[in-house]
């Protein structure tokens, strides 16, 4: 699959289309995945302040399980969750 990248008003180019960040599962035009990325690794993520499977607050002192995605449980919610899942809750198509 080919896109149409609008970096230039007269010259339009096509690149190869879409990677899948491992951050955020966004589709980024390949040629511009580099720039996605440390934008992905840098910026504040707010959503560490909820656990999304027990959907209580994330408090200093809990024990936490950070998942390759980047996604942030208490250690205890995600165990029991990979009980009967195998994929994160946030990225179930991973």
């Amino acid at each position: 699959e080919w896109l149409l990248s609008g970096h230039s008003p007269i010259k339009p180019r096509f690149v190869k289309c879409c990677l899948k960040c491992p951050l955020c599962s966004k589709f980024v035009a390949s040629d511009e995945v580099e720039v996605h990325l440390v934008m992905c690794l840098t910026k504040p993520r707010i959503s560490y302040n909820v656990c999304v499977v027990c959907v209580c607050d994330l408090i200093q002192g809990d024990t936490i399980a950070r998942l390759p995605c980047l996604c942030v449980y208490h250690k205890p919610c995600i165990d029991s969750w990979f009980e009967v899942n195998r994929t994160c809750p946030e990225h179930p198509s991973d």
